[in-house]
This record gives C-alpha cells, sequence and structure tokens, in this order.
C-alpha cells in the first residue's frame, strides 16, 4: 500500500517549506558580522576606551566558523521529513526518515560551518607603553600595514584596531 498522489504532493509541499526555511536561517547566520566596519545597536552612543600605538606585523588568518546546532537542528527535521516521505511502507519511511534526518543534521552542521568562515587578519601592535597586543579581526575596509599608526578602540570587552586619525 503506498502513498496516495495528494499524500506525495503534500509531503513535498512540507519538504519544499521546509527546506527553504533552512536555507533563509542559515543565509541570515552568515549575515553576522565581526567586521570593525560594523558597529553592533548596543555599542553605539557608548564611551570607548582607545590606545595610542604602531602596527609591528599584520598576517591573513580563517576564523572557523560557528556551530551553535540551528544548522543540524534544521537539517535533521529536513533530512527527516523528506526521508520518511520517500517510501510508502510505514516501516521503510521511519527508517529512511531516521538515516535521512541523520545525514541531514550532518549536513545542517557543515554548511553552517562553512557558511559562517570569515577571513580575518591578525594584527601585531605595539602600545606608546611599551605593551605588545595581538588582535584577530575580520578584514575591514582599510587596509593595515607595519609601521602604520593605529587606535585600539576597546568598547563593551570587543576590540577594534583602525588607523590613527591624522
Amino acid at each position: 500500500m503506498g502513498f496516495s498522489i495528494e499524500k506525495q504532493e503534500f509531503c513535498m509541499q512540507r519538504f519544499v517549506k521546509l527546506a527553504t526555511s533552512a536555507a533563509i536561517v542559515l543565509a541570515l547566520a552568515a549575515c553576522a558580522s565581526s567586521s570593525p566596519d560594523v558597529i553592533q545597536r548596543g555599542d553605539a552612543q557608548r564611551m570607548a576606551q582607545v590606545q595610542d600605538g604602531t602596527v609591528l606585523s599584520v598576517r591573513n588568518v580563517v576564523v572557523d566558523g560557528s556551530q551553535s546546532g540551528v544548522g543540524a537542528a534544521v537539517g535533521g527535521v529536513v533530512g527527516a521529513i523528506g526521508g520518511y516521505g520517500g517510501s510508502g511502507v510505514q516501516r521503510e519511511a521511519q527508517v529512511l526518515g531516521v538515516l535521512a534526518g541523520v545525514a541531514g543534521a550532518a549536513a545542517g552542521n557543515a554548511i553552517e560551518r562553512f557558511s559562517t568562515k570569515e577571513e580575518a587578519v591578525e594584527i601585531l601592535v605595539q602600545l606608546k607603553g611599551g605593551d605588545r597586543r595581538a588582535i584577530v579581526q575580520a578584514k575591514a575596509g582599510e587596509t593595515l600595514a607595519a609601521g602604520d599608526a593605529v587606535v585600539i578602540v576597546t568598547t563593551g570587552g570587543k576590540v577594534r584596531v583602525t588607523k590613527a586619525p591624522k
């Protein structure tokens, strides 16, 4: 005994809606930025500590993507629903649903991690007092190089490096 055409179409429509929702959630997660050019709303109109320094070196690094569990959860649900609709036999549908759910969770986790990975720079700065600081931040609109005069701006525990005003 198999699924009727109407039941198959209903399952496919649900699968498409969930897949679209998953894509939207992952796209929004990818939009989160740690760019020094983007200031969080909570940091606006707050006093920040500023330190003067000189760039000693800059090197490219990659900030590993996040794994909040959203990608795995959405992938697991979408996979389970898609797998469950893959067979007309109840027992097969359940087994397929579980297997596809596990595969979907793994794929969703990998997609989330890859989509939130970010190109960044590690900046080594010599402060005026002689101390050194290493700061990793997302690549910004301005390019820093060894010898540049910079300011280190600290707001609410977050740090960013920018060229010093002339």
